[in-house]
This record gives structure tokens, sequence and C-alpha cells, in this order.
């Protein structure tokens, strides 16, 4: 799971599959074919993680929460498949659970890494469950104050490396309320590696949490905005998923790569070109003393410095000047 680059990008699916098997394996390719680093789902297993009654979300309340985890399930053989196909197109396989059970299901088919959701920060025996398999986690924060946050990194801390995700849980999540400061203040509260879970509709956030030191982007994938389900319609569709990640990688390197300001010799020539040299503004006569109207500032810059102009005012001139000729010292006494 570990990269090679400044940071990671993580395509989350979660649900838009809606269910489909031949959607999450098609969501696998459109992901990777676009830039994903690591591909990321949600296993639900409806029994374990809620009750029959339990509220709907505001953001999509047209279908019961347990019928929809238990129509969209797949099998532990439909996950190894997945799992497998990710790895063939040479993009990590990430999942977050939402109940042990889950967990336990994950490590059947060997998942290499952890999402914990918003909502389970403080599901203490999930997070224990899940530090106990010593796999990487990456720790999302949208509805938890520090004092939650402080206790689940403290629990996590004890099993495999940890990345704390800013997040705001809210769908669409407007820019006032992004809150790129919890990114430094995450920074210096754990001494983690930080990143960024993404529910803005837009490229600014993810590219602006990547220049402040975000080193794992998560954002949510679609075939279309237009489809069923509680993701896809606060998605990135594959073309702009594509420019995304291309943003990300250049704000990477820009970030990353420091230049030496000195370093100035590539553009001796540019120089030359943009760069003016003082000349004639006037006809000088040999033996005239040169004030500041006789001169003037002209590309290109092979002469005289227009920098260094208060050394040729007050000299003479050895020899007579015409309109535009170029003033070098040995026209000077």
């Amino acid at each position: 799971m570990e990269q090679n680059r400044a940071g990671v990008i993580i395509a989350e699916v979660g649900s838009v599959h809606d269910g489909s098997f031949g959607n999450a394996m098609k969501l696998i390719e459109v992901a990777a074919a676009n830039g994903a680093d690591i591909v990321k789902f949600q296993t639900h297993i409806a029994e374990a993680e809620t009750l029959k009654n339990a509220p709907m979300p505001p953001y999509f309340s047209v279908e019961p929460r347990f019928e929809y985890f238990k129509r969209t399930a797949f099998t532990q053989e439909q996950w190894k498949q997945l799992k497998s196909h990710a790895e063939e197109r040479g993009v990590g396989f990430m999942s977050s659970p939402f109940a042990n059970e889950a967990v336990d299901l994950l490590e059947e088919i060997g998942v290499t890494a952890y999402k914990i959701a918003s909502g389970e920060v403080t599901n203490i025996p999930l997070l224990e469950h899940v530090a106990n398999t010593g796999k990487p986690v990456y720790l999302s924060s949208g509805m938890s104050n520090w004092e939650e946050l402080d206790s689940a990194v403290s629990v996590l801390l004890s099993g495999g490396p940890l990345t704390v995700l800013q997040c705001t849980s809210s769908y669409p999540c407007p820019p006032e309320q992004v809150g790129l400061n919890v990114l430094e203040e995450m920074r210096d509260r754990y001494g983690l590696p930080i990143g960024f879970s993404d529910h803005t509709l837009g490229h600014a956030a993810g590219i602006a949490a990547a220049a402040r030191g975000a080193t794992a982007i998560e954002k949510h994938i679609t075939f279309s905005r237009a489809m069923y389900g509680s993701d896809a319609a606060n998605s990135m569709e594959p073309e702009e998923f594509k420019v995304f990640v291309q943003a990300l990688r250049d704000t990477w390197t820009m970030a990353t790569s420091e230049i030496d300001k000195n370093d100035i010799e590539k553009y001796r020539e540019m120089k030359k070109i943009f760069q003016k040299s003082i000349v004639a503004a006037k006809k000088i006569y040999a033996g005239e003393v040169l004030e500041y109207g006789a001169i003037a500032f002209k590309k290109p810059g092979n002469g005289i410095p227009a920098s260094r102009y208060r050394e040729v005012i007050g000299r003479e001139a050895k020899r007579p000047l015409a309109v535009d000729d170029t003033i070098s010292f040995e026209d000077l006494i």
C-alpha cells in the first residue's frame, strides 16, 4: 500500500456500485485508469451494525438503512474477487468496516489497509479490533471533536501506521466548512501523517489540502452523479477525477521540489533578450557629459545593464553616439 510518490490518492467507491458486483468491478477499472493509487469500498454487514429501525441520514432518506446495507452487500467470495481485480490493475484495495464482523471478513480476504469512517471514531471496540490487525489505517475525523479523536488515535497507535484525515461530514461540503486549518492542528497535535477526505464538489479543496501538507487525499468517484444511492450525487465523474489526480500530482511536485533562487545560470541567454541595456536617447557628441535625459533603457540586455545607470551619468562621451546606439564603458571617459 505504500506509495513512492509524495502523496496517495484514494478513490472512494463507497456504495456507489449500489449492490451491483459488475458496477463495483468496473468502478475499480475506472479508478485505476484515471490515476488512483487506492480504491476504497465500504463493508457493511447489516445485522452486525444497525438496528432495523435506525434513522436514515438527511442526504439519503429514500431507503431504510438496514435494507440498503442488506441489498448492497457482497459475499466474501465477491470481496475476494474485488480485491484481486484491484491488484491486477495496480491499485491498492481498502475498505471501511462498520462492525467487528466486517473486520473479520476483510482479514479473511487479506485486505492490506483500513479506513475508519467518521461515524466509527467513537466505536472503540471496532478500533481495537482494527488495531490488532497491525495494518495501516486511515482515520477520518468528520463528526468528531478533539477529545474523541485523541481517544481514537491512542487506540490505533497500538496497531499499524496511522494517517489522520481532516473531513467535514457535510454532503456536499461548502468551501467555508472545509477546515484546512485543522490539517496543521492535527499534524502538530499527533505528529502523524495527515490527509484530507474531500466531500466538496470541486477540485479546489483537495488541491489546497495537498499544498498544506496532506499526504493522502480521498475523493468519491462515480460513473455519473445521476446514479442512485447515497454517494453518487457528491462524487466526481471519471474525466473530472482524472484532471483532479493530475492537479494533485502537480501540487505535490511543487510542494516538495525546492529551487535555488540564486541559480540563474540557465537564464543567461534569456536575460539578454528580455532585460534592458543603456542606449543613447539622443545624438551625443564626443566630449559631452551625459545627463539622465541623454540615455534610455532598451532591449536587448547585451550592454551596460539598466541597473548601473548611475555609473554612466556624469561621464564624458569618448566618441559620438547616434540615437539608440548601445553605450559601453569603452565609450566613456
